[in-house]
């Protein structure tokens, strides 16, 4: 079994996508396809094809085949977009003013006593909606020709039907057969294109947003790299590189590509892929991951891993596979618009044939046609999900959360454990001072300042644990390898540095008990010296977020079993754990392991949120029930994640729980109102109790539309009741 994903042109809305998966999974050899609209790809599992052959299947559908997927291009700008909208929408006011105005009884706007002029206004007006929604129509016709209609079929007919019925009644009053104004539909058909394009605009939004944030993860490795040659070094491009090229790296560069030291030793921050928060120390033999940030010394390695085969390509590639999933309201919905819609046109073009042959004149008989389409045009099934979403946005953002999709709503309810990343997650993901131990005479403010003071000289990642409040004059600084800096203030001569410090001064004292609290605590630790004195000694570690035990404590009162998952060390995850009272502790996975483990609970049955911040976490983040990203995260996590805890407070993620399981109700309610409303209008429209004089027309059936969608709104605010 093969896979090839395709970069595909012409998908405007979810129904392309959707006929493009339907037509691709009929063809011979082809085992399953899944088309992911936001990224514009196409994943396909196929056997005993060429990807020319798959190519062809995707041309003969309508689409076009761009080749393989290797990247994503910058997204553009939608500025042009957004004007035509604006520009779109005051014709939308001015159209339904034309076609309503009449109605005000406004004496001075004259052309409302003529017919003809304004009839031929609203027409040419409307050729304009036609020439704007043209890809809405075209999508229409193409899916039909495909056998497989859709919403935007229907909406096609709508339009379609609208117009020719209005161009017909147009030529009766131009050529004075008719003066009746009010069997002009144009607006109809100006409406429903303009919305679409409204409701599609705003999608795009979203998508690009997702489009930019997967194409961050380019920025993380450098575009050029020191080449180490026979004749010196050279600058070259990250393309240029081959395998086992050696590679120079200075402090403050990054790694361009996966490789291993040959020579040298460094601190690197690679917190973006192991989330460990403290730099770790390499040297040579040690493995280095692209990206990677160069702190303090020059090293030498061997390039090992280049182009699609880094670390950050493959989390790229699994990040876009992980977007190529479907939840089961999308599913559902997917498959009753299979039946919905072709039943549809069927009823209307039945409701046509028939009234012909029972008698009644092709006028009314078109007319029914039309109100058929009118009423049966899915406007309510296309709020009744993101209404719901957008209300539950607003009552989660009052709790911190930010929600990004309906299958949050969905799967909330069921949830049943949730994993959480450590660094960046549980704790801050940055180094902090944990405790100080002062034995001077200085207050703690006053000694933790003199130690910024100090700290601010060196390079070494500690630094980044203290801010200096009062700015000292610091002279000698001087860097004593393995062991610590020394420095002078105000005359006074300070050490800040480990045992080695003290026994290089031939101290004895050492603290003991107070310096063992400190490891036991897992921290990082330093003496504080003045004149070769013990003054004070500091504490460094990543702590634990604030309202996280009571979190750990109410997922447990509520049976929703709390997780770790973590690139950190053992010690470090099993301490942290025992703090929070986590019993399930994985620690020691990069970001492919930690997507290995949600997808193994999943297929246990499992229903599970995962909760990070980092890149390395983004994997796992497209991979689970429900993804969550604090707001300090990362870009990439960000725009994976479902739900962005905008306070960073775990504790909402209960709250989110809660909403969701009110939310979902309210979806399936919104659903059955959207179908129960067309089985009660559509016979109405079709002139089946016309003899109790029950009619339905093509503008009443709009103003049935609307109740229809109004009665989703208002049963979706509901919503606002939650407390």
């Amino acid at each position: 079994m093969k896979k090839l994903i395709l970069k595909i042109d012409g998908m405007t809305c979810s129904a392309c996508a959707n006929g493009l998966e339907k037509y691709l999974n009929r063809q011979k050899n082809i085992k399953n396809a899944s088309v992911n609209l936001i990224l514009s790809i196409a994943t396909i599992e196929y056997e005993n094809l060429k990807i020319k052959e798959i190519e062809k299947f995707v041309s003969d559908a309508g689409f076009e085949s761009l080749g393989e997927f290797k990247g994503l291009e910058k997204v553009q700008s939608n500025k042009h977009e957004k004007i035509k909208l604006i520009l779109m929408g005051i014709l939308t006011i001015i159209i339904m003013f034309l076609s309503m105005g009449h109605m005000l009884n406004i004496p001075f706007i004259i052309i409302f006593d003529n017919p003809k002029i304004l009839s031929t206004i609203e027409l040419l007006l409307t050729f304009i909606f036609l020439y704007y929604g043209k890809d809405i129509l075209k999508n229409g016709i193409k899916n039909l020709i495909h056998r497989m209609p859709n919403m935007d079929t229907l909406v096609t007919f709508s339009v379609i039907s609208s117009f020719f019925y209005s161009f017909y009644e147009t030529i009766n009053i131009l050529i004075n057969t008719s003066n009746n104004i009010h069997n002009l539909y144009f607006e109809s058909s100006c409406m429903i294109i303009y919305f679409i394009k409204l409701g599609r605009y705003i999608e795009n939004i979203s998508k690009n947003k997702t489009k930019d944030a997967i194409t961050a993860l380019a920025l993380i490795t450098p575009q050029d790299a020191n080449l180490k040659t026979q004749d010196g070094e050279k600058t070259v491009t990250i393309d240029e590189i081959k395998t086992n090229d050696i590679l120079i790296c200075r402090p403050g560069e990054k790694i361009a590509v996966d490789g291993i030291i040959i020579k040298g030793s460094s601190y690197l921050d690679e917190s973006f892929i192991t989330g460990e928060s403290e730099p770790a120390l390499k040297k040579e033999g040690s493995s280095v991951i692209a990206g990677s940030i160069n702190y303090d010394g020059v090293i030498e390695y061997e390039a090992k891993k280049i182009g699609k085969d880094t670390t950050i390509s493959e989390i790229v590639k699994l990040v876009v596979e992980g977007t190529n999933t479907k939840n089961k309201i999308q599913r559902i919905t997917d498959k009753i618009s299979g039946y919905f819609v072709p039943l549809i046109i069927l009823i209307a073009i039945s409701t046509f044939i028939v009234g012909l042959l029972i008698g009644i004149s092709f006028q009314k008989s078109l007319l029914h046609f039309i109100t058929v389409l009118v009423v049966a045009c899915p406007c309510a099934l296309g709020l009744a999900v993101p209404l719901v979403v957008v209300v539950s946005n607003g009552l989660c953002a009052k709790k911190g959360l930010f929600i990004k999709n309906s299958e949050v709503l969905e799967n909330g309810p069921t949830i049943n454990k949730i994993v959480f990343d450590k660094t960046g997650t549980l704790t801050y993901g940055t180094l902090k001072l944990y405790k100080l131990y002062n034995y001077s005479k200085y207050k703690d403010e006053e000694l933790i300042n003199i130690t910024s003071n100090i700290e601010n000289e060196s390079t070494h990642p500690i630094k980044t644990a203290f801010k200096v409040t009062e700015k000292l004059e610091v002279n000698n600084f001087k860097i004593i390898d393995g062991k610590g800096i020394q420095a002078e203030i105000n005359n006074n001569d300070y050490y800040l540095g480990n045992k080695k410090i003290l026994n290089d001064l031939k101290i004895n004292e050492t603290k003991e008990k107070d310096l063992n609290n400190l490891l036991n605590s897992n921290c990082t630790y330093f003496y504080i010296l003045e004149n070769k004195k013990i003054i004070g000694l500091v504490g460094i570690k990543d702590i634990i977020r604030d309202e996280v035990k009571k979190t750990i404590k109410k997922l447990k009162e509520n049976n929703i079993e709390p997780i770790m998952l973590t690139g950190d060390n053992e010690k470090v995850a099993t301490s942290v754990g025992k703090e929070l009272g986590i019993t399930n502790i994985i620690s020691n996975v990069l970001p492919k392991e930690k997507a290995n483990y949600i997808d193994k609970l999943i297929k246990n049955g499992d229903k599970v949120i995962m909760v990070g911040d980092g890149i390395n976490d983004a994997p796992a983040l497209s991979k689970s029930t429900i993804g969550i990203s604090i707001n300090d995260g990362t870009g990439i996590a960000i725009q994976q994640s479902d739900v962005i805890l905008m306070n960073n407070n775990l504790i909402n993620i209960l709250d989110l729980i809660n909403i969701s399981k009110t939310a979902y109700k309210i979806i399936k309610q919104n659903l059955f109102c959207a179908f129960f409303y067309n089985i009660i209008i559509i016979p109405i429209a079709m002139g089946l109790f016309e003899k109790y004089n029950i009619i339905m027309t093509p503008m009443l059936g709009s103003i049935m539309m609307t109740i229809s969608s109004l009665t989703v709104v208002f049963n979706s605010l509901r919503l606002r009741r939650i407390k």
